[in-house]
């Protein structure tokens, strides 16, 4: 299967009420694990993989590293491959289109592009984020692969106050809708948990919406039933994994081998 193909086999997996669930991987052997236990694709999360070589998330991981570690996932599984690929490593929308076009050459067919301002304060304008979509869009264009571009707004995931979420409504529906008319693919609201505001913004578009799963999310079925089309872990799977591992090392340390 070409790229191209990997790419339109990965949109379609996106489907309002059936949602693909992405158990977020950091490197090639767990993508091989996720693969080989059924997953249809896999996809990165930047803080487990930043985590995973010892770097925080927030673009602290350089490039280098981690266009060579897609390289290896790609390499790796046969499936289609999305990359959290954080602010792209640029600000402008030329410098995002011509890191999006190094990723696409090491054969991801999805990106997440977030609208946090990395390494600095807030959230990038409206404007200027959408110019930044249409930068990635538009390499992808000019690449001929239909890239699956999850458009990230962070308006939820920078509020902790759950209360607040519903008068942040309108600036991140102003916000999606500005992404989705600048090339997005589907759409992805972290932070948000809110069942009537999940269902709200996936009433509002016709583009797929990817919510992020916690451990005060509802359940997979419960937001099938909203339409949402995506469901992600973010660093939930390798927090666990860090966690598993750390136990069974104070198991084994407190248990002799027996020969």
């Amino acid at each position: 299967m070409t790229q191209a193909e990997l790419a339109a086999e990965f949109a379609a997996m996106h489907q309002k009420g059936d949602p693909l669930v992405l158990y977020n991987i950091w490197d090639a052997g767990s993508a091989r694990v996720v693969v080989e236990a059924g997953a249809k694709a896999v996809a990165t999360g930047s803080w487990s993989v930043a985590a995973s070589q010892g770097h925080e998330d927030g673009e602290q991981l350089p490039l280098e590293m981690a266009l060579m570690g897609i390289r290896r996932i790609c390499k790796t599984v046969d499936v289609p491959v999305t990359l959290d690929f954080e602010g792209a490593y640029a600000t402008g929308p030329t410098g995002v289109g011509t890191n999006v076009t190094r990723a696409l050459k090491l054969g991801v067919v999805g990106i997440n592009l977030e609208d946090q301002v990395i390494g600095g304060k807030g959230l990038h304008k409206t404007p200027d984020q959408a110019r930044r979509v249409a930068g990635a869009r538009a390499a992808a264009t000019e690449f001929n692969v239909p890239l699956f571009i999850n458009a990230r707004t962070d308006v939820f995931l920078r509020e902790p106050n759950r209360d607040w979420h519903a008068g942040l409504m309108p600036q991140a529906l102003e916000r999606l809708e500005a992404y989705a008319a600048a090339g997005a693919s589907g759409l992805f609201v972290p932070g948000l948990v809110d069942l009537a505001l999940i269902k709200q913004v996936v009433d509002a578009f016709d583009l797929p919406v990817n919510v992020m799963r916690g451990p005060e999310s509802a359940g997979i079925d419960a937001l099938a039933d909203l339409g949402v089309a995506r469901i992600s872990y973010g660093p939930a799977p390798y927090r666990q994994a860090m966690q598993d591992l750390a136990v069974r090392y104070l198991d084994a340390i407190a248990k002799p081998i027996v020969e």
